[in-house]
């Protein structure tokens, strides 16, 4: 019997369909649990959140009654330019964090990934790890402690020529707290990419009469764009919903939109307005993940055909 004729036969073929249907009943057992925890867990109190965001707020109330009407109100509010700047504010401050957590720490995995010791760079990787690890609170209030009022942020406003109590020296302290949180985990990343990099490819570059620069230029870093896109998609979005750094750092000057849904929600019980608000960060967090993503495939698509 050849071959070509082994899925024809009609018992081998009974056999085949009925060891699929088994892999597919097993496989269906298998996610089964999981799928149901992310609908509980996930899915469930999204839904929630977004029908509470079509509610009409009755003051008075801890959250949105049950036979209150609909309303698109809570999201027409947000349109008005004290919510824009709230929104400016977070895109501004999450973009510049991200970009120079990134140009930073890539240096620093680098050295990392080109360390000969064994030893040595399982301690730098430890290293990294146990900053992640560090409670968000102590390492806002170690920066507020270094650069606030009672630290260096008198000279270092005087030399920005700004006041330590504006606005400017305030968002120039939560961007200083989300690199700080940004550069570990970026350089982490891009270190386990950049050790994948043959240091040959450099070493030939430089052979053919490339600077060290030029060499780098041309081929670790296209190379290690894989990582340092996972490290952006990865602070970006977590420097976008960041909550302590602003709240601390920021001083009430410096609010993002998980500031403000804490406020309607444990300060003004307007569930619906908080609501709304989660929505639309979620939505903008959404559309930036997978804008970026996309046009990361584009370039990347793009490239290979050149």
């Amino acid at each position: 019997m050849s071959t070509s004729e082994i899925p024809s036969h009609p018992v081998l073929l009974s056999v085949m369909k009925r060891r699929g249907k088994l892999l597919s009943y097993n496989l269906i057992a298998l996610l089964s649990p999981g799928v149901v925890l992310l609908i509980s867990l996930l899915v469930l109190p999204l839904a929630n959140i977004l029908v509470e965001s079509f509610r009409q707020y009755v003051p008075g109330m801890v959250g949105g009654s049950l036979n209150a009407p609909f309303t698109f109100a809570n999201y027409v509010t947000l349109l008005h330019p004290v919510y824009i700047n709230y929104l400016t504010t977070m895109l501004w401050c999450a973009s510049i964090a991200t970009l120079a957590a990134l140009v930073m720490s890539y240096p620093i995995a680098y050295a990392i990934a080109r360390t000969k010791s064994r030893t040595i760079r399982i301690a730098l990787i430890g290293l990294l790890v146990g900053l992640l690890f560090l409670s968000a609170l102590v390492r806002v209030y170690s920066l507020e402690l270094s650069f606030g009022s009672v630290g260096l942020g008198h000279r270092i406003a005087a030399v920005m020529g700004v006041s330590s109590n504006s606005n400017s020296y305030a968002t120039f302290l939560v961007i200083i707290g989300l690199m700080h949180h940004s550069i570990p985990l970026a350089a982490l990343f891009m270190t386990g990419t950049i050790q994948n990099i043959n240091p040959r490819l450099v070493e030939a570059s430089q052979a053919l009469g490339a600077p060290t620069w030029r060499a780098h230029l041309s081929v670790t870093l296209p190379l290690s764009m894989p990582g340092v896109l996972s490290a952006l998609l990865v602070c970006y979005t977590i420097n976008l919903s960041a909550f302590v750094v602003p709240m601390i750092l920021g001083k009430g000057k410096i609010q993002f939109l998980s500031n403000l849904v804490y406020d309607r929600y444990a300060e003004l019980a307007n569930f619906p307005s908080g609501s709304a608000i989660a929505m639309q960060l979620l939505v903008v967090t959404l559309v930036i993940t997978y804008g970026i993503g996309w046009l990361l495939r584009r370039w990347t698509r793009e490239g290979a055909g050149a």
